[in-house]
């Protein structure tokens, strides 16, 4: 990977020395990260949300229980935060091997909200680790090695809370495969973002990305945008709370999931645009909010129709303040 020599030399920097490889499981020492889990006293959750994933969660639970469960012992529980699925999303991880938990279950006292972040929140207070694991549960490739490759740096590294994977995302148009067509809204919306706001965050290659793994020291502390928002959020948030030094990335080679359609990432890019101008107004002396409506177009046949939805993103506040995760780790502890 290289840049054109533009990058800010904050940026360049941490590129250089807080990116990593593990595009293969022959590129990570298992051995190795056994023994400082051990070292460490660490318990490891891996945590899939998931809603209506039916034709793809139960290879992926288990792939990951039968290798980093049962064959080799670095993972302690495997969980699926099912938000809402009406197939047979729940069953079918159960059957695989995965704790399965319905997202309204958690926290009931809080209510339930929709959205992706919503479940990442909750499973802070459903699961017991202090590593943390999130994987997207539409994965389609092979995707063994992207456990320990999130771990690497967290079980080695004591300075790094926060680690995000990167990769190639190829996208299939017509049945033509365009190996790095993937990730639009990361390259029209995220990434301009990030650059013109954060600069020191340039170096991240895939910002949304949904494969990352973090201290819950470090988690727990910062808010979880319920919706489609929540990636980029954590990201600017951790930046505060852990400074860059404690970020890092991982390249873990491809990522084949499924693919949206225009209309979806649309909606995708409003939230994380309502996501990083929320944070961007910390500390403006010109208090304001985005807004909170996106008008989309479709043409049916006659003339344009257009449609507004809401990307006004609501979160969930730091763990550390919930009472209820409070005391149930207290009295666990």
């Amino acid at each position: 990977m290289s840049d054109s020599g533009r990058m800010r030399p904050d940026a360049r920097a941490w590129f250089e020395h807080r990116t990593t490889s593990a595009t293969s499981l022959a590129e990570i020492d298992v051995p190795a990260l056994l023994a400082a889990k051990r070292r460490g006293g660490h318990r490891i959750s891996v945590v899939l949300p998931a809603r209506n994933e039916a034709a793809t969660v139960g290879g992926l639970v288990h792939d990951l229980v039968t290798r980093w469960v049962t064959a080799v012992p670095l993972v302690d529980e495997v969980l699926v935060m099912d938000s809402d699925s009406t197939d047979d999303t729940a069953a079918i991880a159960r059957a695989a091997g995965a704790d399965v938990v319905a997202t309204a279950d958690v926290l009931p006292g809080h209510g339930s909200r929709r959205g992706k972040g919503e479940a990442l929140w909750k499973s802070l207070a459903a699961t017991t680790g202090d590593l943390v694991v999130f994987i997207d549960s539409d994965l389609l490739n092979d995707v063994s090695h992207y456990v320990p490759g999130l771990l690497g740096p967290l079980l080695t590294d004591p300075r790094v809370d926060y680690v995000k994977g990167c990769y190639t995302r190829p996208l299939t148009v017509h049945g033509e495969v365009r190996a790095g067509g993937g990730g639009r809204v990361t390259e029209l919306t995220a990434r301009p973002l990030l650059n013109a706001l954060w600069p020191e965050l340039a170096g991240f290659v895939q910002p949304l990305g949904g494969e990352y793994a973090g201290r819950r020291s470090a988690l727990e502390q910062v808010p979880f945008v319920s919706g489609y928002g929540v990636e980029v959020g954590l990201l600017v948030d951790l930046l505060q709370v852990c400074g860059l030094s404690g970020l890092a990335q991982v390249d873990l080679g491809t990522r084949v999931h499924s693919h949206q359609t225009d209309e979806a990432l649309g909606a995708m890019a409003g939230q994380i645009l309502s996501t990083v101008l929320t944070r961007a107004q910390r500390g403006n002396r010109h208090r304001w909010a985005p807004g909170g409506l996106l008008t989309q177009f479709a043409h049916d046949g006659e003339g344009f129709v257009p449609t507004s939805i809401p990307v006004a993103v609501d979160q969930r506040p730091p763990m550390v303040t919930v009472a209820d995760y409070v005391e149930r780790f207290a009295a666990v502890g």
